[in-house]
C-alpha cells in the first residue's frame, strides 16, 4: 500500500473541492485562466481518478489524475492509464510528494487492470526515473504556402468545405473520423467521453493569440466525411502583405485520397504564406506526398512516454512482427513484481501478419537484459530495442538475439498519439 510522506496524506479528491484542486495546477503551472476560457472550457476530470497529497492542516499540496484509455498497440488494444495534471505547489516541492503520487497512480491503475500507463511529460527529464520510457515522437512542419504534391488517385473527386467552428455540427464528425483514422496506429488514443470531444473543440478567446476563430475543413465523398482539419489563420506583423500563416491545430484523414485533398486545401489557401502542421506521425502522408520535403522546416519532439504496469500482461497483449522465443531479464526497481526473468514466446502466424506471444515466468538463463523504462520505449513499436542497445541501454547474452528481438518488437506504422491529455 502506497504512503505519503510524514505530515501528509493521499487522499481521493471530490468534486466540491475542485477549486483547491485547480489552484494546485495553476499554481504549478504558472497560469490562471480568465473568467471567460473557464466558461468556455470544460473541465474533463473523473473524479473517481483525480488524487491528492493534503498536509495535516488540509491543505492540498499536490494533485494528479487519471484518465481511463484504450491504447491501441501494435495488432491490439490495452486498458491504459493516462497519467494527468501531475503538480505540486511551488512551496511544497522537494519532499516526495512526486513519488507516493507516482507510487499511487501505480497502485490504482493496477487495481483497476490496467497494466499500462502513458503520459505527456511537461519536463522529459522526470519520469524516466519512474519507469516510463519515450515510446513515441511526433513531427511540426512549417510548409510554404504552394508547396507541390504528389498526385493521389481520387483525390480531385473529392469535395471540401470550409466553415467556423460549430460544435454541435463538428464534434460529432471530428470524433467518427478521427477514431476510424487511427485505425492500425499505435498510440491514436481516441476521446472517448463527451467532455473531452467537447474539449478538443474549445476555442476561447484566449487561446486563439491574435489569430481568427477556429475554423473547419471537411473532406467528403459525397455526403460522408473522409478527413478534417482543425485551423485558424494568423496574420504575422500586421502590415497587411501576404504574411498569414495558417496554424493547424489537427488533421485526420480516412485514406491517402482524402489527405491529398486535404492538404491540397491547406497549402493553398489565399493570402497566406505558410502552413504550420499539428503533431503529426514521423512517417504521416504528408511527408510522402511533398514533392520538396526540404522545403519544409520540420520539428521532432517527444511524443507519448509509456510504462508497464504489468510486465507480463503489457507484453502479452500487443502483436509482434516476427516470430521470437526469449527470455528477459527485466529490472524494475520500482514494481518488484515485475524483476526478474520473463519468457516470451510468439505462437501462430495470425491473418493480420503479426504474432501473438504468451509470456511466462522462467529459470531459463536471460537472453537479454532490460529494464522497464527500455521496454515502455519500445512497446508501441517506435523504438528499436537495438538502438537502445547500442546506447548501452540494452544488453544481450549472445551475438544476433537483439536484432531478432528489435524486429519482432518493431511495427510498420509509427506511433502518436494527435493530441495532449
Amino acid at each position: 500500500m502506497s504512503t505519503a510522506p510524514a505530515g501528509y496524506r493521499m487522499i481521493e479528491v471530490p468534486e466540491y473541492r475542485k477549486d483547491e484542486f485547480l489552484q494546485v495546477d495553476q499554481l504549478a503551472f504558472a497560469f490562471e485562466p480568465d473568467a471567460e476560457t473557464a466558461a468556455q472550457v470544460p473541465l474533463t476530470l473523473d473524479w473517481s481518478r483525480t488524487m491528492a497529497v493534503e498536509t495535516e492542516a488540509g491543505l492540498l499540496a499536490a494533485v494528479h489524475a487519471s484518465f481511463p484509455f484504450t491504447l491501441p498497440v501494435p495488432g491490439a488494444v490495452v486498458a491504459c492509464a493516462g497519467l494527468t495534471w501531475v503538480g505540486a505547489r511551488p512551496d511544497q516541492r522537494r519532499r516526495g510528494l512526486l513519488s507516493a503520487m507516482i507510487d499511487t497512480h501505480f497502485e490504482r491503475a493496477l487495481g483497476r487492470g490496467e497494466p499500462v500507463s502513458a503520459l505527456f511529460a511537461a519536463e522529459p527529464a522526470i519520469y524516466g526515473r519512474f519507469g516510463y520510457g519515450s515510446a513515441a515522437d511526433n513531427l511540426r512542419l512549417v510548409v510554404p504556402r504552394g508547396a507541390a504534391l504528389r498526385d493521389v488517385q481520387g483525390s480531385g473527386a473529392l469535395t471540401v468545405r470550409f466553415e467556423p467552428l460549430d460544435r454541435s455540427i463538428h464534434v460529432p464528425l471530428v470524433q467518427a473520423v478521427h477514431a476510424a483514422a487511427g485505425n492500425g496506429r499505435p498510440g491514436w488514443i481516441r476521446r472517448d467521453t463527451a467532455l473531452l470531444q467537447e474539449r478538443h473543440l474549445a476555442d476561447p478567446p484566449a487561446w486563439r493569440d491574435g489569430g481568427e476563430p477556429l475554423r473547419v475543413v471537411t473532406v467528403l465523398a459525397g455526403d460522408l466525411p473522409r478527413a478534417y482539419a482543425l485551423l485558424r489563420r494568423k496574420e504575422v506583423g500586421g502590415d497587411g502583405a501576404s504574411r498569414t500563416k495558417v496554424l493547424v491545430r489537427e488533421v485526420a484523414a480516412l485514406d491517402a485520397a482524402s489527405a491529398h485533398r486535404l492538404w491540397s486545401v491547406l497549402l493553398d489557401l489565399d493570402l497566406t504564406a505558410t502552413v504550420e502542421t499539428g503533431m503529426l506521425a514521423v512517417d504521416d502522408e504528408l511527408m510522402h506526398l511533398l514533392v520538396d520535403p526540404r522545403a519544409s522546416v520540420p520539428k521532432v519532439s517527444d511524443n507519448l512516454w509509456v510504462r508497464l504496469l504489468d510486465v507480463p500482461a503489457a507484453l502479452s497483449a500487443r502483436r509482434y512482427s516476427a516470430p521470437i522465443d526469449v527470455v528477459l531479464d527485466v529490472r524494475d526497481s520500482r514494481l518488484p513484481m515485475n524483476a526478474g526473468r520473463w519468457r516470451l514466446a510468439t505462437g501462430a502466424q495470425g491473418p493480420d501478419g503479426a504474432w501473438p506471444a504468451q509470456v511466462t515466468s522462467t529459470d531459463r538463463p536471460a537472453d537479454l537484459d532490460v529494464d522497464v523504462r527500455e521496454l515502455g520505449a519500445s512497446y508501441l513499436g517506435g523504438r528499436s530495442l537495438a538502438a537502445l542497445g547500442r546506447a548501452g541501454l540494452v544488453t544481450e547474452h549472445y551475438a544476433g538475439v537483439l536484432q531478432g528481438v528489435a524486429t519482432a518488437f518493431g511495427w510498420p506504422l509509427a506511433p502518436v498519439c494527435s493530441w495532449m491529455f
